[in-house]
């Protein structure tokens, strides 16, 4: 018997967990990417993964741009075919907020039976959630390296701040240090760290007591391309955020719309950054810059706007 069987009782994609199956987890650390529609980034975001964990488990949702086919030949390019898992999850996943409220928890198409389903796939004493545009400095990858075996003695859930960096061309983007962007990514697992439902999102349960550890600033960047335009149906449709808990949308939103408009030094907290000739703004900012700036990283009051609407 499943320990979560899917709501339309597809067991495909019931969910077992290694520890009722009998499986015996490894030492070790895996990466657990979901992701639709990456292809993009996956250059940059797989191969400082690659160097700082001991397997990448990447979960397909309905990707059409070849994510899974680009994860491959970039790991092969990294020569880390071996330690790659490709899986598909077909099923459409309801947005953060009113869907997933509205989504029964074990629904396939809930995010709480989404993550628990490509979690039950880790073969590792440790899993880290990542996401498909977050890319590694290569301090942050030498510091998870050393943590995956410090970990194994551990219960531990460890924290990493990342950077929104808004990418306008190859040599220019604005790295945003005003807020600090800080969640838990590295779990043990264990029956008591599986998903749960909350409220806007699903959520990774802990025990009382667990040990937290916070990294320091500069592991990580966020790559939004401003080419993407993925703002686009918040400025046709237009969006309430007098309710909203997401201030950190709310804040990619205003960044996105200060550049746009060519007034993103009134917002306060961005930092213009130039690549040399012939370098990426991504690598040059992921690689070189963040490496080289003083700590804590500079940071800037919220504009007034922002302040006001994270209080509402």
């Amino acid at each position: 018997m499943p320990d979560i069987a899917a709501l339309e009782g597809d067991s495909g994609y019931d969910v077992t967990w290694p520890w009722t199956s009998g499986e015996r987890l490894e030492p070790g650390l895996t990466c657990v990417f979901r992701v639709r529609n990456e292809a993009r980034n996956l250059p940059w975001v797989l191969p400082p993964i690659f160097s700082a964990v001991d397997h990448v488990l990447l979960v397909d949702n309905g990707s059409d741009d070849d994510t899974s086919g680009v994860a491959k030949r970039v790991a092969e390019k990294c020569g880390a075919a071996d330690r790659l898992t490709v899986l598909d999850y077909p099923h459409a996943v309801a947005r953060a907020g009113g869907e997933h409220l509205a989504t029964p928890a074990t629904s396939v198409h809930s995010l709480t039976h989404f993550y628990n389903w490509c979690f039950s796939h880790v073969r590792t004493t440790y899993s880290m959630k990542w996401d498909g545009d977050m890319v590694l400095t290569p301090e942050g990858a030498g510091i998870l390296r050393d943590l995956s075996w410090q970990l194994q003695s551990t219960r531990a859930i460890v924290a990493m701040p990342r950077h929104p960096l808004t990418v306008v061309n190859e040599s220019t983007g604005w790295l945003d240090l005003s807020l600090r962007f800080l969640e838990p990514w590295v779990y043990p697992m264990g029956p008591d760290f599986t998903f749960v439902k909350a409220f806007d999102w699903e959520l990774r349960e802990f025990p009382p007591g667990v040990e937290r550890i916070v990294l320091q600033q500069g592991l990580c960047v966020e790559v939004k391309w401003l080419d993407a335009d993925e703002y686009a149906h918040w400025r046709r449709d237009g969006v309430d955020f007098t309710n909203t808990r997401l201030y950190r949308k709310l804040r990619e939103f205003e960044v996105d719309e200060a550049i746009r408009n060519g007034d993103p030094e009134a917002l306060g907290g961005l930092v213009k950054v130039t690549a040399p000739p012939g370098v990426h703004v991504i690598d040059h900012v992921s690689r070189d810059w963040l490496w080289r700036q003083p700590r804590p990283l500079v940071k800037h009051s919220l504009p007034t706007s922002l302040k006001e609407r994270v209080r509402t």
